[in-house]
């Protein structure tokens, strides 16, 4: 058997989604977890792409949902390139809490943080072709997962734009079916239905 130190990240965005972290690298097994010492936010944490992104900074009150991804040790680099911008750092596992009863596996887990939060603005809105990504992601695991996502993000008053006509966001899923998730997007951001009526082109 072999004694190499496995690694692991946590997940608390686009990484939720299968999809987008094979478009990044190649991944093992998942656990969906809670996180304790953690918020997560929407935050401007690059103008690039003209979007905001969710992002996390310590907060010991806090709590935030994600998934525990297996990784290898070489592809971190590829990972850290996507996720230019922010901060990998260790945490310990006694912070991790299974939703399905599951131990969860001994290694070095790692997150991407953020220092401070940019608000999302006119120029940096939340997007659709991001949110779109997470919150399929989530539905993959179960409503319950999707809520906790809803509810344990800060930031949903900011700014949003329907860019599915012209996705900004470079990893976007066109062939994403939008119709369940316009319940949950009307859920997380307050706005009207006819707001999330767009959708991809075919």
């Amino acid at each position: 058997m072999s004694s190499k130190k496995r690694h692991f990240l946590f997940g608390y965005g686009s990484l939720i989604s299968a999809t987008s972290r094979a478009k990044t690298g190649e991944t093992g097994q998942t656990w969906p977890v809670l996180l304790s010492g953690y918020q997560r936010y929407w935050s401007i944490m690059t103008s690039e792409f003209g979007m905001s992104s969710v992002a996390v900074v310590r907060d010991e009150n806090a709590n935030c949902n994600g998934v525990l991804i297996e990784i290898d040790e070489n592809e971190l680099p590829a990972f850290d390139e996507r996720e230019q911008g922010y901060q990998r750092a260790l945490i310990s596992p006694s912070q991790l809490k299974t939703y399905q009863g599951r131990s969860l596996p001994e290694g070095d887990v790692w997150i991407y943080y953020s220092q401070t939060i940019t608000h999302p603005s006119q120029h940096c809105p939340i997007v659709l072709s991001y949110l779109d990504v997470i919150l399929a992601g989530c539905l993959d695991i179960g409503h319950d997962f999707a809520h906790d996502f809803v509810h344990m993000t800060q930031g949903w008053q900011h700014e949003l734009v329907n860019d599915r006509q012209e996705p900004r966001y470079p990893r976007v899923q066109p062939e994403l079916d939008t119709t369940e998730l316009t319940e949950w997007l009307t859920l997380a951001t307050d706005q009207p239905t006819k707001m999330f009526l767009d959708t991809y082109e075919a």
